[in-house]
């Protein structure tokens, strides 16, 4: 196996040509089974990335042909601008790869597990290698366990000792394989820090059926369905849904707040409900810039009104990938 030195030797000229992963027309058949169907996914560099779907719905089968472990029967699949199948060796060594159940030899402490590691990897003097593990011991908050066997880690620290693998040669690209699948809340929200704190360093692309996390920690959010990709957007851009759309709670004269409300050109819809004496409006627009200077004043300046709630709805994720899931199999 080739060796590198103790550094990062990627090229920043070609971090700046070409994205990470880009896909055209990516497509999987087993037998009559199509596992994926016509995947178009580019992912930017410096980005976490949450590849989201139901169980079966390809997930893995996607990031098997990225890692260059199976052949697309049909489309491309390009990872630093080179080909995942004719470029499968120069591609693995830079991306970082954690398996869904990753397993470790359990008398070997969390240093000794990296040590056997790092020395797949690099050459040099011993004492760059031991500064490399420290790095990352501490990178994944496990400098305090990095003498103790892993036989006695729990599920947390497991998944952060494999994210610590998969990060010591320094990768482009970190793949994930549901790294907080199987975690209590602790272990996940600690998964998600080191996720958090590796963005400086590297791209994340993590596949998860967990939707709290992906709206917590990803810029961009792909979602599969059936072995189709049914959205694939900014995570900011998805939950604000196709329209703008504000969420205003009064209490006071209805009729006189709906005139001052039509009174712009800009409001294009007005829905309202009723409860406990309060008034609940949802008001869609087609020009954001003069909503947010002009809606709430409106609204305020109306006689005999008081606004008690006021601001710009947003969808939540669960939201949003139950409709799409719907739409498609519609």
């Amino acid at each position: 196996m080739q060796t590198r030195v103790m550094q990062n030797q990627s090229d920043p000229e070609a971090k700046r040509r070409d994205p990470v992963i880009h896909t055209v027309g990516l497509t999987k058949a087993f037998g009559d089974v199509n596992a994926l169907q016509g995947i178009d996914l580019t992912v930017p560099h410096n980005s976490i990335v949450g590849f989201l779907g139901p169980n079966g719905a390809g997930k893995t089968t996607a990031i098997k042909l990225l890692l260059g472990l199976s052949r697309p029967t049909s489309g491309t699949a390009t990872l630093f601008g080179m080909d995942s199948v004719q470029d499968s060796l120069a591609i693995r060594s830079r991306v970082g790869y954690l398996a869904q159940d990753p397993r470790f030899y359990t008398h070997m402490t969390a240093r000794e597990t990296l040590e056997f590691t790092a020395h797949f990897f690099y050459q040099g003097p011993a004492a760059a290698i031991r500064a490399r593990i420290d790095e990352t011991l501490e990178l994944v908050g496990l400098e305090d366990k990095a003498d103790r066997p892993t036989k006695g880690f729990s599920g947390g620290e497991r998944q952060r000792l494999g994210i610590a693998q998969a990060q010591i040669n320094y990768p482009d690209l970190l793949i994930l394989d549901e790294p907080a699948a199987a975690l209590d809340p602790v272990g996940r929200r600690d998964v998600l820090d080191v996720m958090e704190r590796l963005r400086a360093y590297t791209t994340i692309f993590y596949s998860t059926h967990i939707l709290d996390d992906v709206e917590r920690v990803s810029d961009y959010v792909t979602i599969l369905d059936h072995g189709r990709m049914v959205a694939s957007s900014p995570t900011a851009e998805l939950l604000n849904g196709d329209s703008t759309t504000y969420e205003i709670t009064i209490r006071g004269d209805e009729q006189a707040t709906l005139r001052a409300l039509r009174t712009h050109p800009w409001v294009s819809d007005i829905a309202t409900a009723h409860q406990n004496g309060l008034i609940a409006m949802t008001v869609t627009v087609t020009d954001e810039q003069a909503a947010e200077s002009e809606l709430l004043r409106s609204v305020i300046a109306t006689d005999d009104v008081v606004v008690t709630a006021f601001g710009r709805r947003q969808f939540n994720l669960e939201d949003v990938f139950l409709r799409l899931v719907k739409e498609h199999g519609e």
